[in-house]
């Protein structure tokens, strides 16, 4: 995942709502949202690669997701794959602050990653970069590829969007959601962020809907969550087209 847009205990029904990209090589395997038959309580899709997934739900509520951390100098040859995080997270049988606490004592296990992980009611984000662990207060968020709420133009611009969207009339909110998270064009380069990529590569990630030869969006997401039910939408982007999955999970 490499853009998480999220409204908490803004709404006065929703009280998570999230809208997120996930960026990917394009031959990465990837399975769409599923109940995983190993773990039925869990809704996510999953990185067939490394058996773990970038956002998920359980049945009782329990929200999960996360970001790489971009760091081109970073050496990652023998770490943990940061999909365990996430599926750990929604398996977690204890509380969730406990997990995230938890997880210091393996920082270095994984490349630099964002976590959130919590509730309607309790929300956390926690980075392995800083070793930062922090409740989310309600408001509206964003976090991509550096740590949250970090001003890039993408995540500016989807705060902003997403602020528009809740502040404007309710009707069609998921399409408006997921229309949002197409807006594809690159942001001017005097504004692009410095992260020891190229330039051209600057350009390229710099949509909150990214497209290139070999990598981009694979999929968008959409949660709705309210005291009494869960809307859950994926829209996978492939050469054979979109596919539209829904699902409601009742509290």
């Amino acid at each position: 995942m490499c853009l998480i847009l999220f409204a908490y205990q803004v709404h006065p029904v929703y009280k998570l709502i999230v809208a997120a990209n996930r960026d990917e090589f394009y031959q990465r395997p990837t399975a769409p949202i599923h109940y995983w038959a190993e773990s039925p309580e869990i809704l996510a899709g999953r990185d067939l690669e490394k058996m773990g997934t970038w956002m998920g739900v359980t049945a009782k509520g329990r929200f999960a997701a996360l970001t790489n951390y971009r760091n081109p100098q970073e050496l990652t040859e023998g770490k943990r794959s940061r999909g365990e995080l996430v599926a750990e997270a929604l398996k977690h049988k204890g509380n969730v602050k406990d997990y995230l606490q938890g997880l210091v004592k393996n920082n270095h296990d994984y490349p630099g990653y964002n976590l959130l992980a919590g509730d309607a009611n309790e929300l956390f984000y926690y980075s392995n970069i800083g070793q930062m662990l922090q409740k989310i207060e309600p408001g509206i968020h964003g976090v991509s590829n550096h740590q949250l709420n970090t001003e890039w133009p993408k995540v500016k611009l989807g705060r902003e969007g997403l602020s528009e969207i809740l502040t404007g009339k309710q009707e069609d909110l998921t399409d408006k959601l997921f229309e949002l998270l197409q807006h594809s064009d690159p942001a001017p380069d005097g504004i692009l962020p410095s992260t020891g990529v190229s330039l051209e590569w600057e350009r390229m990630l710099s949509p909150l809907f990214i497209k290139s030869e070999h990598y981009g969006t694979r999929s968008s997401t959409v949660l709705l969550m309210s005291e009494k039910e869960i809307q859950y939408g994926e829209r996978v982007f492939s050469k054979d087209g979109i596919n539209n999955q829904q699902y409601t999970i009742t509290l």
